[in-house]
């Protein structure tokens, strides 16, 4: 292994620049108490390799002023020195806040740490410049999802402490910083978010500072007035104290207690918080100081001792058991241990009383416990229980909790994904999710004209699964339009429920549309609309609903004017509706019809299939064909031979769909009887006009007036006239007398 020459404290402090002349000799004394607070973990050749990248570091510039103006060299040093004396000194806690900034800039990488300082340290480094690079990105750092993320992006719970810490630090460097909006911003920010991680964790002496230092920074007045009142009571506060103390100090010896026992007061915060509550001012909070006993026991007897305690000071002192609070038999779940009383004291003043072992009084001091609030844990539920257990390992651990630390990676939130949009707005979702929930979580119109997204600038499908720290831009298309198979895509219930209610909002817009079609076929043919009648036929082709039944329709999933020959023919007791069968099955001598419009040998115009006369048949009533027009054959699913004009609206559909029942159908012999047409004829709404029509119809031979509709609007006439007639040839020659009708329009015939 290469030696290294040891590097003088002169040459680091030379190659730090841009300092001040008084920061230049600080550096000093601040290398030596950070030697001195690391001592038990000092490695004397690894120390030597510190120094020559720290200097290095200081060459490059990596140590320049930050944008609060404060050198990066003091800070970490100071971070480093502020994480000894609050948790615990720990080689590579201290090494990753000494190089982590050496990262970006490119003068290290996370695999040149790994390789000479080990994973550890390099996992640290990552978790911290990954925490800093979710700052630049512009979140508001007061959501709670805010707070979710930086517990992902960190991974280890020792990122998180170290943050806490350096946000310490940093609260007390911008004292006088002459931007008060950024000490404000920073203040809000370090109330919010780093003391309430404090708190949770347990660092309750760390929480209780930067609540003060935010209260101080945001509220300077009101700190300054509690700060100077608590400070010109000191003397008669420190008497009161001794006044209650020393008798209990007595009566604690008699016991044969070992223990320490002092007054505190409380933080500033917190007593202007009970000012804001009490809506009182100072001199009526009479709690603002408290006593701790804190004793020296073995762990065996722990409990027994702190209620040996609690006795001997209620029995001196009226306890309030309304205010009695018991954190040793049930711990907080960041592991917090100790009884709480509150109990009038000399003058009658409530005294409030914290009773708690020494190994208890760390864990409150350092949060040791805490350390494992968040690991493995998936409800509130069971965390005191799981924290029992917890603390029975860190108590056995010989190399102490920060050793044990290593070994655990913070999972609290592995069953959810941040991502961010491209404006910076911080979104959560469950582990799993989608492009597609993403877009539905903003708004029910983006996700359902969603066709895909770029993640991170790149494309990416609706399928994609996304990842924290993603920022995700959603594409979208007004002709886009939610699909059943986006349901197997979303994980999220609120997306999956939107799909369903878009997809059946489009069902029922589907089946209007599709009853629409049916009625307007149904009024084409002159035919009553009978709901009743039709449910049971839509129940009998096995359809649950009439809206998934005119769906179909719409859909030309199910052909109309089939339909209708069914609704027509229909009966309520017709048990089964015959099998459909192809025009090769179909067995042409056997066809029959008892219907009353039924065509046989007696009428022998039709010759069907190969030149087959005598077969049985049925003049389609969407189209009425008569003698000449060009017509087919067709095989209904009732097993009927339908004859349909080759004009029919339906014959397009018929072709193209079952073109395997479709017969060759020709006329032969002459002209029999009667067959119904419908004319339509458009006109001036003359006096008289519909009498010269109706004369010309009557005047010819073989052909007679069946019925007669008319509807006028703005001097205009529309009529429907229904004829009996024998041939094409003669209903053309009809429509050309008609068309001579002065104020006649147009004549068509109609189906």
């Amino acid at each position: 292994m290469q030696e290294h020459r040891p590097i003088e404290l002169p040459e680091i402090i030379s190659e730090a620049n841009l300092l001040t002349e008084e920061e230049r000799r600080s550096i000093p004394a601040r290398i030596r108490r950070l030697l001195a607070s690391a001592a038990e973990i000092r490695d004397p050749g690894r120390d030597v390799r510190l120094r020559e990248i720290v200097a290095e570091g200081g060459r490059r510039g990596v140590f320049d002023r930050d944008r609060f103006g404060i050198s990066g060299l003091i800070r970490s040093l100071d971070s480093a020195i502020e994480f000894c004396h609050r948790v615990s000194p720990d080689r590579s806690v201290i090494t990753a806040m000494l190089l982590y900034r050496m990262v970006p800039c490119g003068l290290l990488t996370e695999k040149e740490i790994a390789k000479e300082w080990g994973e550890d340290v390099a996992r640290l480094v990552e978790g911290l410049n990954q925490a800093a690079a979710l700052y630049q990105r512009g979140t508001p750092t007061e959501s709670e999802n805010f707070r979710r993320l930086l517990m992902v992006f960190a991974k280890d719970i020792r990122v998180i402490i170290m943050m806490i810490v350096e946000r310490l630090v940093l609260m007390k460097m911008i004292n006088h910083h002459p931007s008060e909006r950024l000490v404000r911003d920073i203040a809000v920010e370090s109330n919010y978010l780093y003391a309430s991680l404090a708190h949770r964790l347990g660092l309750y002496s760390i929480k209780s500072e930067l609540e003060d230092m935010s209260l101080k920074y945001t509220d300077r007045e009101t700190y300054t007035s509690i700060a100077r009142q608590l400070n010109e009571r000191k003397n008669e506060r420190d008497a009161y104290i001794y006044a209650f103390i020393e008798p209990v100090k007595q009566k604690l010896e008699a016991a044969g207690l070992k223990f320490d026992i002092k007054g505190r007061t409380k933080s500033i915060f917190s007593i202007w918080n009970k000012m804001k509550k009490q809506k009182n001012d100072i001199d009526h909070i009479y709690d603002l100081f408290a006593i701790r006993i804190i004793i020296d026991t073995p762990r065996d007897r722990e409990k027994s001792d702190c209620w040996l305690a609690y006795s001997v000071v209620t029995d001196m002192y009226q306890p309030n058991p309304s205010r009695m609070k018991d954190w040793i038999s049930i711990p907080k779940s960041n592991g917090y241990e100790s009884l709480h009383i509150t109990v009038a004291g000399p003058e009658g003043k409530w005294v409030e009383v914290q009773i708690r072992t020494r190994r208890m009084d760390l864990v409150a001091e350092k949060g040791l416990a805490a350390h494992w609030r968040y690991k493995g844990i998936k409800s509130e539920a069971s965390l005191d229980s799981w924290m029992n257990n917890v603390r029975d390992i860190l108590e056995a651990a010989e190399s102490g909790p920060m050793e044990l630390m290593r070994n655990f990676k913070m999972d609290i939130y592995d069953k959810e994904v941040f991502v961010f949009t491209p404006r910076g707005d911080l979104f959560r979702l469950p582990a799993g999710a989608t492009l597609l929930d993403f877009a539905f979580n903003i708004h029910t119109r983006i996700g359902s004209q969603c066709t895909g997204g770029r993640v991170n600038g790149k494309n990416e499908k609706l399928t994609y699964r996304l990842r924290s720290g993603d920022t995700v831009e959603i594409q979208t298309s007004p002709n886009q339009k939610p699909k059943p198979d986006w349901l197997n895509i979303v994980v999220t219930s609120k997306a999956r429920t939107k799909i369903r209610q878009t997809l059946k909002e489009a069902e029922n817009r589907s089946g209007d549309l599709g009853r629409e079609m049916f009625m307007r076929r149904l009024k084409n043919r002159k035919l009553e609309f009978d709901e009743a009648r039709l449910s049971r036929l839509a129940n009998k082709m096995g359809y649950k609903s009439m809206s998934d039944f005119f769906h179909e329709i719409a859909e030309e999933r199910l052909d109309t004017a089939e339909v209708i020959d069914r609704y027509v023919d229909f009966d309520a007791k017709e048990t089964e509706v015959k099998p459909a069968v192809s025009a090769e099955q179909f067995d042409l001598s056997l066809s029959h019809s008892d219907e009353s419009d039924a065509r046989g040998e007696s009428s022998d115009v039709l010759i069907i299939g190969n030149d087959i006369k005598g077969i049985n048949y049925r003049f389609a009533k969407c189209c009425n064909p008569i003698y000449g027009d060009d017509v087919f054959g067709f095989i209904s699913a009732e097993g009927v031979i339908k004859i349909h004009r080759s004009d029919c609206p339906n014959a397009r559909n018929i072709r193209e769909r079952y073109p395997y029942r479709v017969i060759t159908t020709r006329w032969s012999g002459k002209a029999g009887s009667q067959m119904v047409a419908t004319l339509r004829v458009v006109g001036n709404d003359d006096i008289g006009i519909v009498t010269n029509i109706t004369s010309i119809i009557t005047k010819e031979k073989d052909v007679t007036l069946r019925s007669i509709s008319i509807d006028s609007n703005d001097g205009l006439f529309q009529g429907h006239l229904s004829v009996g007639i024998q041939t094409n040839a003669a209903l053309t020659a009809l429509i050309k007398k008609i068309k001579t009708v002065k104020g006649v329009k147009d004549v068509t015939r109609s189906m």
